[in-house]
């Protein structure tokens, strides 16, 4: 069974209502690679928590000034860090 965190289950109006972004949005964002939610095989969007998480990041980089191609560079470093951290989290003790 999927961790709750990453299970696809909120749909994208009820995405947007949770983080403040516009449908519109969410599909742009989505467009520009910066969040990838699951799709049904009818094709509808299904958004996780994660997911949720993600797009309230893409928003306060947004707040922070940053355009869509800074913010897919600032994701993309803070998804390299985490990936290297549980790395590290694996090795054994020196």
């Amino acid at each position: 069974m999927q961790p709750l965190h990453t299970r696809a289950v909120y749909a994208i109006s009820v995405a947007a209502e949770l983080t403040g972004a516009g449908m519109q949005n969410l599909r742009a964002y989505e467009a520009h690679g910066l969040v990838t939610p699951t799709r049904t095989h009818g094709g509808t969007r299904r958004y996780s928590e994660a997911d949720l998480d993600r797009v309230r990041r893409i928003l306060e980089l947004l707040d922070d000034g940053l355009n869509l191609a800074g913010i897919a560079l600032v994701l993309d470093l803070q998804d390299d860090n985490a990936r290297l951290r549980a790395e590290l989290d694996t090795l054994p003790d020196r």
